[in-house]
């Protein structure tokens, strides 16, 4: 069992990172928007350092990385679920952070889980009742929770290659390059300063 890889940053993308350890062998791990958002605010880019979850299938091996073990731990809860595979649970936790998501489930609000793609009514409702008591046990700080993340995104103001990374971002999460273009264009033009994580999470809670 992988516990945790440090290494290098050799590439970074929305949805995936590659890091090159110190034998010189690069890790390709999934990664959740919240994870790419703490990744580009490292001041170390020599020496990152994720938690890892493998899941191992007859077919394909998936490495998913997390910049705490807060994040990882909500992770394997939604795996908990039935019907939440791995790239369902990172859409989710692309589209809000632990503590917003904690804030949800606890409050019982399904109708916000919904707007996630994948997530029918029974799965949310599933979500809701399976981690209930389970999410009140995360020690999370609640205190502006999401907000600070969004103020505290970097990256470069709008242009081509924002929107781009978007939506090729949004297409590995599952969403049709056609719809999500639309919402992302939308979503640039009303924001010219926004970073492209930001266009990211506004555009998984509007497709």
């Amino acid at each position: 069992m992988i516990e945790y890889i440090v290494g290098r940053i050799d590439s970074l993308e929305p949805t995936q990172v590659v890091l090159e350890t110190a034998g010189g062998v690069g890790y390709g791990l999934n990664i959740s928007l919240n994870t790419y958002s703490r990744i580009n605010e490292t001041e170390n880019p020599d020496r990152v350092k994720l938690y890892a979850v493998e899941i191992i299938r007859e077919d394909c091996y998936t490495l998913y990385g997390f910049y705490d073990k807060v994040e990882r731990e909500v992770f394997l809860l939604l795996l908990s679920v039935s019907g939440i595979g791995g790239n369902t649970a990172r859409t989710i936790l692309s589209a809000f952070s632990p503590a917003e998501l904690q804030s949800i489930i606890s409050n019982g609000n399904d109708a916000q889980l919904k707007r996630v793609k994948g997530l029918g009514a029974k799965t949310a409702g599933r979500i809701i009742v399976d981690l209930k008591d389970k999410v009140a046990t995360i020690g999370l700080d609640m205190t502006g929770a999401g907000v600070q993340q969004e103020q505290q995104a970097t990256g470069a103001t709008v242009d081509s290659l924002v929107a781009d990374g978007a939506v090729q971002a949004l297409a590995v999460l599952g969403y049709p390059q056609n719809q999500s273009k639309k919402v992302v264009d939308k979503i640039c033009a009303a924001n010219p300063d926004i970073t492209v994580e930001q266009v990211i999470k506004q555009a998984l809670k509007l497709l």
